[in-house]
């Protein structure tokens, strides 16, 4: 008769299976849109399907980028389905104007501020930082506008889709190419210096309200 230690191996592989990656970025991606809706708990998140990318759910540098955009693109669905200048708009607004700047600032520092100095990738990284100004922008123009107008809907529609843009082109084209260059030890370190950076940025970021003039 098998002793209990014998039992208790040979049960192992059925009981103790390891995570699919395609497990770990569904849960990844669920994280990041519970986070969002803890700001509203009573507005929905539909971000439908994502672009492709092989860092969701990663346990690094770029899978929290990954992660963060997720949040992103939950708080941005769920401000449209808000209504006027309704408290749940100006919740959702202002959690995402401080995640897309503390998340920006410290994507600069932990990530495009190494990047730029490789010449294989500096256009990349000088693309990267010129669409987070102009994001940010567009995030102080909103800031300065009458939440409750159409207006103001057609204008912050104009953000979504930059942003989408912005954050799928980061995720299938300049996360990759950064990668390439990057060892692991590199990748590790610097996920730490963006966790600190952000979490300091989004204690002492304050939102900037300035209307753009058209040119």
């Amino acid at each position: 008769m098998p002793t209990t230690a014998m039992r208790r191996t040979a049960s192992t592989p059925s009981t103790q299976r390891s995570t699919s990656p395609q497990t770990t970025a569904s849960q990844a991606k669920r994280t990041a849109i519970a986070k969002a809706q803890a700001v509203a708990p009573d507005i929905p998140a539909h971000i439908g399907s994502t672009p492709a990318t092989t860092f969701r759910g990663d346990p690094d540098l770029f899978g929290q980028l990954v992660q963060d955009h997720d949040r992103h693109r939950a708080l941005l669905a769920m401000i449209g389905e808000t209504v006027g200048a309704s408290p749940e708009r100006k919740k959702l607004f202002q959690e995402l104007a401080l995640e897309l700047k503390s998340h920006a600032a410290a994507e600069e520092q932990a990530l495009w501020s190494t990047v730029m100095r490789n010449p294989q990738t500096t256009d990349d990284a000088r693309h990267a930082v010129s669409e987070h100004k102009s994001i940010d922008d567009m995030l102080a123009d909103l800031a300065a506008r009458d939440m409750a107008s159409a207006a103001w809907m057609r204008r912050f529609a104009a953000l979504r889709e930059v942003y989408l843009h912005h954050i799928r082109e980061e995720e299938q084209e300049q996360f990759v190419a950064a990668q390439k260059h990057l060892s692991p030890t590199d990748v590790r370190y610097l996920h730490t210096v963006f966790n600190r950076r952000k979490k300091a940025e989004k204690a002492s970021t304050k939102i900037e309200k300035k209307i753009k003039l058209k040119k």
